[in-house]
């Protein structure tokens, strides 16, 4: 299951204010808890209280269950005849007592217990594949939660800076220094950020409700602030990245183990044409001879309707196939999801680069040029509005490059089967 809602309209709200738009706004207030919240812990905490896991397990205990329903004999019966004519007359009361075991032909019990036993490993495999999928949307949700609290911190600098800029155009307009239009531009850019903050606001309760979902827990309640993100410079090799996810991806795991089911099945269809032994002793008085009373005896099914017995085989052959090429059309789409979410964040790298080592040194550079301008008489009030906001716009796209970086990384460590994080898992492989 896959837990997606919309979030870049968070950084594109920013991004298309090609108006001057730094105001001034009520402070947003998040409920935290008393410790920050990281990603591994609510992962953790994901994965223990989300209900779905629960409705996984059951499914696999259910499927536990048939292994010893359909590798068991059948129950014995017992008959009963009696000869009701001879009740109360002289001589013998005539009744006949049967009972009787059938045992299937040698070696399909136990291809019916192997079939149940790997049908209920798929079963097993898919709380993995379920886990997984969870590990990978708390991560996302984690990031979100992060990036929203930067966003509202960054809200807060622009309504900080607004104040300072709206009281220095109120004090330059008092002294004749500036018109008017310097207040009121200030006064567009309050409202504005108004607007945003609600924005703002709905956005965090937005994910704080996802989160809160996923640990099955009421959507209103406090969640802790995040940790910040961490990400890792260097890659570990394409080709090793691949071959773990190979070695552990469940839902690889899972089509091995339906691999075997099929060829159990299919191998179970062929001893099917073989006949079942019906084994019987009874105890008879109505003979005269009391040397004939105890009976024992044998009896066979006859598989004489071979057209049912070949169809069987040949879909028991035909799903056996099914799921070999099923496994071999997972791998490729394997290998070229790690090739595509290995090139993400190769890609998420480079533009977290471009913009924490270029552009916002360069917006910073333009502030203290605005800044210097405005003072000396040279700048005007609209060019350090817009230096300035461009110079918050680009922290936010720094957060935001960032923020898509860990998703890129979270996505990459799903696809390699991985709940831990990809920095771990490296370090982890190559120890000595």
């Amino acid at each position: 299951m896959n837990f997606k809602y919309p979030s870049k309209w968070l950084i594109l709200l920013f991004l298309s204010l090609n108006q001057p738009s730094l105001l001034m706004a009520s402070e947003i207030v998040i409920p935290q808890a008393n410790a920050p919240l990281n990603a591994q812990t609510l992962v953790a905490k994901v994965l223990s209280a989300n209900p779905q896991i629960e409705i996984a397990q059951a499914t696999w205990q259910a499927s536990s269950a048939r292994i010893g329903q359909t590798s068991a004999l059948d129950d014995p019966q017992l008959n009963y005849t009696m000869a009701p004519m001879t009740i109360g007359g002289q001589g013998n009361y005539g009744q006949k007592i049967e009972i009787s075991q059938k045992i299937p032909w040698l070696g399909k019990l136990d291809l019916r217990n192997a079939t149940a036993s790997h049908k209920a490993e798929a079963e097993q495999h898919k709380i993995a594949i379920l886990q997984l999928q969870l590990s990978a949307s708390a991560k996302a949700l984690f990031a979100d939660w992060y990036f929203v609290h930067q966003a509202i911190a960054i809200n807060k600098n622009q309504r900080t800076l607004l104040t300072e800029l709206r009281t220095i155009s109120m004090n330059r307009y008092s002294t004749g220094e500036a018109s008017k239009q310097e207040t009121l531009q200030a006064d567009v850019e309050i409202a504005l950020l108004k607007h945003q903050t609600i924005a703002l606001e709905r956005e965090s309760r937005t994910i704080r409700a996802h989160i809160n979902t996923l640990l099955n827990q009421s959507p209103d309640k406090p969640l802790a602030k995040p940790v910040d993100l961490k990400t890792i410079d260097t890659l570990p090799e394409i080709n090793s990245l691949q071959e773990q996810a190979l070695q552990s991806r469940p839902e690889l795991k899972a089509l091995n183990a339906t691999i075997k089911a099929a060829k159990s099945n299919s191998e179970l269809a062929l001893k099917n044409n073989y006949p079942d032994i019906n084994l019987k002793a009874g105890y008879n008085s109505l003979w005269d001879n009391s040397d004939k009373h105890f009976t024992i005896g044998i009896g066979f099914t006859l598989p004489l309707y071979q057209g049912k017995y070949r169809a069987a085989e040949s879909e028991a052959f035909a799903l056996s196939k099914q799921a070999e090429w099923t496994r071999v059309d997972f791998i490729a789409q394997l290998k070229e999801e790690v090739q595509i979410a290995y090139d993400r964040v190769h890609e998420s790298q480079h533009i977290l680069g471009l913009y924490k080592g270029k552009l916002l040194p360069l917006a910073k550079e333009s502030v203290q040029t605005a800044q210097s301008d405005y003072q000396s008489g040279k700048g005007n009030f609209l060019t350090l509005i817009n230096s300035e906001k461009n110079h918050l716009q680009t922290q936010l796209q720094v957060e935001q490059a960032l923020t898509n970086t860990y998703k890129r990384l979270a996505e990459l460590e799903s696809a390699i089967g991985s709940f831990a994080p990809l920095s771990a898992v490296f370090q982890t492989n190559n120890t000595p």
